[in-house]
């Protein structure tokens, strides 16, 4: 495996996150160039699986934790460990690269509990907080839901860095984003303000290709692009207006291609030259395996015809409904088989 590629995607100005805290991986990346990372309950399932942590967790069921307070402890701590990996990049880049994402409760969001929204928002702010104190290079993941944006100007006041996830439209970013700047002009200072938006790419073409098949094979699979890039964009004129002594940033999230046709880089390579890439193990390797090199292509956008396709054929409100709807889905379910594969390994533990 050789770096060569992933050298030349970071040259194009992108910074290489990895999607996942396996500390293995996190080793394996930090060589490749990785200078972040991100988590959330899959990861932290895959992990438990494998018995890497068997001892740490029986260590914490025997100290009186609950099956739930255990997991949570041990996620704390695996993030925290990746956390030390990348430290050294958070310390050179003086707080603008090298953060780890720690995701909030995804059952905050759990359509089943229909808890009410002011307790959701108030929910987001402490849990937020609590998991936020003490760490200099940890974010804290909150998903542009309507209690999720509530709460993020208390939380920017407090200091608190965030990573606004599940974006799919302007409508989310400029929301996330506004909530965030009303909070971060509260602080004291601006000096430590840092924020990012992760925008996710390839879950719209697999949306498009679904419900919206009357697009064009050339506008097919380009939605996401096309959109991240627009946001992207958005992005880069706000904050030009409203300059801080950090980056506010653009997180390309979800850049692995679920299309078995495309080749595994497509969105790689598409966003190439800004911001942040957070990319799955997987993706990565592939990258590292091929000879490529990359150029600068986030400000590139497809043919003028493409794009008018795009804004007349696809509904972007019933887009984010579908994809809201389903992307809490995604994020309830995998808590809830973490928190059961917690309760079936204490069982075996004690």
């Amino acid at each position: 495996m050789s770096k060569q590629s992933l050298t030349s995607l970071i040259n194009t100005g992108t910074k290489l996150w990895l999607d996942s805290v396996d500390p293995d991986l996190v080793a394996e990346n930090l060589k490749l160039g990785a200078t972040g990372a991100t988590s959330n309950p899959i990861i932290i399932s895959d992990l438990i699986k494998t018995g890497r942590y068997d001892e740490q967790l029986s260590d914490l069921l025997q100290q009186g934790c609950s099956p739930r307070d255990a997991a949570w402890q041990l996620n704390d701590r695996v993030v925290a460990e990746a956390q030390k990996s990348f430290q050294p990049a958070w310390t050179k880049t003086g707080g603008d690269d090298g953060y780890v994402s720690f995701e909030v409760d995804p059952l905050l969001e759990d359509p089943v509990a229909n808890m009410p929204h002011a307790d959701r928002v108030a929910r987001y702010v402490s849990e937020g907080t609590k998991w936020s104190q003490g760490h200099q290079n940890r974010m804290i993941k909150v998903p542009a839901t309507p209690a999720g944006i509530a709460a993020l100007p208390d939380l920017a006041a407090q200091g608190v860095p965030l990573n606004v996830t599940l974006i799919f439209t302007l409508r989310q970013y400029e929301a996330a984003r506004d909530a965030i700047w009303q909070g971060a002009q509260k602080r004291d200072s601006l000096k430590t303000f840092k924020s990012v938006y992760s925008i996710f790419v390839s879950r719209v073409d697999v949306y498009t290709q679904k419900h919206v098949p009357e697009l064009s094979a050339d506008a097919q699979g380009q939605v996401g692009i096309l959109n991240a890039k627009q946001l992207w964009q958005a992005n880069q004129e706000f904050w030009s207006k409203h300059p801080t002594p950090l980056k506010q940033e653009i997180v390309f999230a979800s850049t692995g291609t679920k299309n078995p046709e495309d080749v595994p880089w497509k969105y790689v390579i598409a966003l190439a030259g800004s911001d942040i890439q957070t990319n799955p193990p997987a993706t990565n390797d592939a990258i590292a395996q091929n000879d490529l090199t990359f150029t600068r292509t986030v400000d590139k956008l497809p043919p003028a015809a493409i794009c008018e396709e795009i804004a007349a054929k696809v509904d972007i409100e019933k887009l984010e409904e579908t994809l809201m709807r389903e992307g809490i889905q995604k994020f309830a379910d995998p808590q809830k088989a973490l928190l059961a594969l917690v309760e079936e390994k204490a069982k075996q533990l004690v």
